[in-house]
């Protein structure tokens, strides 16, 4: 925790993820991400958390890299999680825990999308359970420090 005890979290999404409430809303639901943090902000109002979106692999890699003073990462990187060693190592330069999430159940879809080339940087994995997943990353970090 910082100076303050306010835990601090940094949300980071990769590539289409911007696209949230309207990109295959069968598969992502219909809400925006900016929706939804609203509602992830009202539900943990004692915690800090600081959100980016980005499209550009670099970019993101370089956010998570420099993301200073935060007592973990929640990272959804979108298609880069099957493609991107990249992120994988800006995820293991970084000194706090970075929880991995998705969306949709990886392992229930298209054959590709289960070979996350992050998870192994990563502290663990949730995913498939809508964007609840955040939620469910959110409580595994608080848990994390709280140890």
């Amino acid at each position: 925790m910082n100076n303050s005890g306010t835990l601090r979290i940094l949300i980071a999404n990769g590539v289409n993820l911007g696209q949230l409430g309207t990109r295959e809303v069968d598969i992502y639901g219909h809400l925006s991400f900016d929706e939804y943090l609203a509602v992830l902000q009202e539900a943990y109002p004692d915690l800090h958390i600081d959100y980016i979106q980005e499209d550009d692999e670099t970019r993101l890699a370089h956010h998570i890299a420099q993301a200073t003073g935060y007592h973990g990462i929640v990272l959804n990187a979108g298609a880069y999680t099957h493609t991107s060693l990249v992120v994988a190592d800006a995820v293991r330069t970084t000194s706090c825990p970075v929880v991995e999430v998705h969306i949709s159940n990886l392992f229930g879809r298209e054959l590709f999308r289960r070979n996350s080339m992050i998870s192994s940087a990563c502290r663990g994995l949730i995913t498939g359970f809508g964007l609840d997943s955040y939620r469910l990353a959110i409580e595994a970090i608080k848990k994390f420090q709280s140890r």
